[in-house]
């Protein structure tokens, strides 16, 4: 999931340190720039009048997009000249508050801009963004490269004992000017100016990596002659791939579209070898073809661009700039942890590897056919047939149980009744931006409305791979604002008229994502810049992830895995085989996320004179991994560099922290486990010590006021099966602490 986004929504998709700008508050002087019409008629030039400032889809047309920009950055500077030429002394009240409470135009209209253009894009929002990238980035540096402004905020900071602040308000002066240094505050004029570049650069090279990678993931389809070659795909799935080729002038043939993931769903249920070859191979060339959307010049460029400017800031690499605002704070940190896990997870992989080949082996004899070497795009069917055997189930069995409103209402939102107390209940008054949401207010358990939620489930061409969480509007009581947070995920849309069944990876994304949402939703914070899920991209992940434990928990599946058809509750026999299989195939996956991780590492702790050119950037990629001892052909990486979006966006340097952040939910899941598992004590004591409190604390302190003790890898090494195979350094009787300050 890409880092949510809050009020400082335009750094933040730059990649940038982002609350330092605040986009987010006030808008009055550019109202008198734009034509009373105008004004009347963009819905952006107010808060929205819905309940929680829900926004007005119904009125937002794109055409309203750019005259909010260019508004909302007159009025943002407007604002921050204000700040920066106050001839009084600098005060936390006139300056640091100021801030917060500044761009609230310019943010209104890029929360709903940059979520429409990963929800559901058109060539409209695709033109804005790319006019609009260099633009905003050059309004994020007139903000940070203020030199009056800088002064104003390190004389606070230098003297923030004495300000007479509580922990949030010191915390708040301390973050802000450390953002305006790692922005560039205290460069050299002519620095800055290079720095104005490479930013400008960087903006206009992101958004065409993102719109390439959009691009090619539709144009990589592969087509299909005959039905018979779709032998092993539902009759479900069958029609939704005959609807696909229709909608692009292919009637009677069949369209396999890609996620922007290197696995493919459909190679777990295609018997037709070829064709797995075929969707493989399509999937892991894309970025690299030399077509069009051809992204390795564009890797090249922005990596060198992303070095260069760490090293102007003091950093020799990438890697180290984004580290040390992490709880992980080093490269070398990041590099103990993942090879720690790295080769007990590939000699995992490789005892799965050959079961695979004995079933594959056994399969051919048994038809007189000579056998064939396991190959990536063999792994997924014959890992299916291995679970079958193994545990005697399949997903063709789980997926009549698992309707998705069905899971959704009386699964995510049921485990969060039982553990925290809150509620749900639909509205259809709200306006859609797309048909397919489902809107809920949420009621906290006194019955006061905590949020709004948002529901996006389905993948569609206009929408971006993946799953994520954003927010619209999020908490601060500064602002007097409440959370409107949504859920988008990439589940396959069924033909008219059927129900949506889900693969149990869907069913735990499901609760993965709801562990953001509710940590948007939970925030209690008095300052926007800490609001929600504001935190260490290394930390992020981390409540999203305990959330996850509710989605096997024997009480809640027993309330959603019910028949979609009779309502019968998913047989004891089948819920046990699922838990059984929790570990099943960890070695594959654990192997496919650290190979990606590791690679994201090798390229942000490259100097830019090491980064290579457009036609050696697959070379490096193999190198890197070889390196690594992670280029394991059965299993390739994730992400391959060229697709590879979570590190050309915002978690460059910054992959790694899904597993980072394992480590403290493997932590915290035990500790509830042995704390009586599903009760509302130790949901408001999650809530009240960590989910409540945003980045408002040290994110590492928040896990350790929950916790009580240290993060400890071994939790981690069990969950994911590694134990046995990890040697002592890796699995320690003492926890192990992962690396972080203090408060």
């Amino acid at each position: 999931m890409k880092h949510p986004l809050s009020l400082a929504l335009a750094a933040a998709i730059a990649g940038l340190s982002a609350p330092a700008l605040a986009l987010a508050q006030d808008a009055a002087p550019a109202q008198a720039a734009a034509p009373a019409q105008a004004q009347q008629d963009n819905p952006f030039f107010q808060a929205s009048p819905l309940d929680l400032q829900y926004p007005q889809f119904d009125r937002i047309r794109d055409e309203h997009f750019a005259p909010a920009f260019d508004a909302g950055m007159r009025e943002n500077l407007a604002e921050i000249e204000r700040i920066a030429a106050n001839p009084e002394p600098p005060t936390f009240d006139n300056t640091i508050v100021a801030l917060e409470k500044s761009g609230q135009l310019l943010g209104r209209a890029l929360r709903v801009f940059y979520n429409l253009v990963g929800a559901d894009t058109n060539d409209a929002r695709k033109r804005l963004q790319a006019e609009y990238s260099p633009k905003l980035a050059a309004h994020r540096d007139a903000i940070s490269l203020d030199p009056r402004l800088f002064a104003r905020i390190k004389t606070l900071y230098d003297t923030r004992a004495s300000l007479g602040l509580d922990a949030e308000g010191t915390r708040l002066v301390e973050q802000y000017y450390n953002d305006f240094v790692r922005a560039g505050a205290q460069l050299d004029e002519a620095q800055k100016a290079r720095l104005k570049e490479i930013n400008a650069e960087l903006a206009t090279l992101g958004t065409t990596f993102s719109q390439n990678v959009l691009a090619e993931v539709n144009d990589s389809a592969v087509v299909v002659d005959t039905r018979e070659e779709l032998d092993g795909l539902t009759e479900q799935q069958i029609a939704a791939a005959a609807e696909a080729a229709k909608s692009r002038g292919l009637a009677g043939k069949y369209v396999i579209t890609l996620l922007n993931t290197t696995g493919q769903p459909p190679l777990s249920q295609l018997t037709d070898r070829d064709l797995r070859r075929r969707i493989h191979e399509a999937s892991v060339a894309r970025g690299a073809r030399g077509n069009q959307w051809d992204n390795t010049a564009i890797v090249s460029q922005v990596l060198r661009l992303r070095a260069e400017r760490s090293r102007m800031l003091g950093f020799p690499t990438t890697a180290h700039y984004v580290l040390a605002d992490e709880t992980a704070k080093t490269p070398e940190a990041v590099n103990d942890m993942l090879g720690q896990l790295a080769p007990a997870a590939v000699a995992n992989a490789r005892r799965e590897a050959a079961e695979l080949q004995r079933m594959i082996d056994q399969e051919q004899a048994a038809k007189g056919e000579p056998s064939f070497e396991l190959a990536a795009w063999d792994w997924a069917f014959y890992s299916e047939k291995v679970r079958q055997a193994k545990y005697e189930f399949d997903e063709a069995q789980l997926k009549p149980y698992l309707e998705m409103v069905n899971v959704l209402e009386n699964g995510v939102f049921h485990a969060a009744n039982q553990f925290y107390g809150i509620s749900f209940k639909q509205r259809t008054d709200l306006p859609l931006y797309h048909p397919d949401t489902r809107v809920y207010d949420v009621f906290d358990a006194d019955g006061s409305q905590l949020a709004i939620f948002i529901f996006d489930p389905y993948a569609r061409e206009s929408k971006r791979g993946g799953a994520w969480m954003n927010s619209y509007v999020s908490q601060s009581s500064l602002m007097g604002t409440k959370p409107v947070v949504a859920n988008h995920l990439n589940i396959p849309k069924p033909p008219a008229g059927e129900p949506t069944l889900l693969t149990w990876d869907e069913v735990t994304t499901m609760f993965h994502e709801f562990g953001h949402a509710l940590h948007g939703m939970f925030s209690d914070v008095t300052y926007p810049y800490f609001s929600g899920t504001s935190v260490p991209r290394d930390f992020v992940e981390f409540p999203s992830q305990v959330n996850e434990m509710w989605a096997d928990w024997p009480s809640i599946l027993a309330n959603y895995a019910k028949h979609y058809e009779t309502g019968e509750p998913m047989p004891q026999a089948l819920l046990d085989k699922v838990t059984a299989a929790a570990q099943f195939n960890q070695g594959f996956a654990t192997t496919e996320y650290l190979a990606a991780a590791m690679l994201d590492q090798r390229w942000h702790q490259t100097p830019a004179e090491q980064i290579p050119d457009a036609d050696g950037v697959v070379a490096f990629e193999a190198r890197a991994l070889a390196a690594d001892g992670i280029d394991y052909a059965p299993v390739p990486p994730r992400y391959r560099t060229p697709y590879f979006s979570h590190i050309m966006g915002g978690y460059a340097a910054g992959y790694y922290a899904y597993i980072w952040s394992e480590v403290l939910d493997a932590n915290t899941v035990k500790w509830i486990e042995e704390h009586g598992g599903l009760t509302r004590a130790n949901g408001d004591r999650l809530r009240a010590t960590l989910l409540s409190r945003g980045g408002s604390r040290d994110a590492l302190q928040l896990f350790r006021d929950f916790a009580g003790h240290e993060p400890d890898i071994r939790p981690l090494l069990v969950k994911r099966g590694l134990v046995a195979t990890a040697d002592d350094s890796a699995a320690p009787e003492s926890a192990e602490p992962v690396p972080g300050n203090d408060d």
